[in-house]
């Protein structure tokens, strides 16, 4: 008669299913262990507390049934490994690790990365970004200002001097932010 046998491992709880001979467990098929996902709310909250008093904010938080997190920040001025390494320490910090096995992962917002928010396409005002819009086009310019409903956006020139990769502001363009499916900074040296 097959029983079941559980098995409190630190972490997951896995289960045996097989028979007992002799006072002895035989090997049986072991059973996929379950356990608690962990909430992206939870970890957004987190995020949001310890960044609260900084220029530092979440782009995205991303978790899985895993428990793979993944949390994205990007900020007014710059993200250093440091701000990374404190914000993943305080969230594994208020997280208990015998309840929940997870893994962790606390990036900066990439420059290629698409903007998620509005303070990002703020922060990128007078600077050079790349949208794609509903029709399919692409443009590269300068962001000349940004509001909920639209931005003010300087299409890039066309360049005479083709070694040259700075881009320079052209035709201005002003363009409901309905029509930006998506938009992302450019670094240029």
């Amino acid at each position: 008669m097959a029983a079941l046998q559980i098995l409190i491992l630190p972490v997951k709880v896995r289960v045996l299913v097989g028979q007992q001979i002799e006072g002895k467990w035989s090997e049986g098929t072991i059973v996929p262990s379950f356990y608690t996902m962990i909430k992206k709310e939870k970890i957004l909250a987190l995020s949001k507390e310890f960044l609260q008093e900084t220029d530092r904010f979440v782009v995205e938080v991303n978790t899985n049934a895993d428990n793979r997190i993944l949390v994205f920040v990007d900020s007014d001025t710059y993200v250093t490994i440091d701000h990374c390494i404190a914000l993943s320490r305080f969230i594994e910090n208020s997280l208990d690790r015998e309840s929940e096995d997870f893994e962790l992962n606390v990036s900066s917002s990439g420059v290629g990365q698409p903007f998620v928010s509005m303070r990002q396409y703020q922060k990128y005002v007078g600077k050079a970004i790349q949208i794609k819009l509903e029709d399919g086009t692409q443009k590269k310019g300068i962001l000349k200002s940004v509001s909920e409903d639209q931005m003010e956006f300087f299409e890039q020139a066309k360049n005479k001097n083709k070694k040259s990769k700075k881009i320079e502001p052209g035709e201005l363009f002003v363009l409901p932010m309905s029509s930006i499916i998506e938009a992302k900074g450019i670094v240029t040296f």
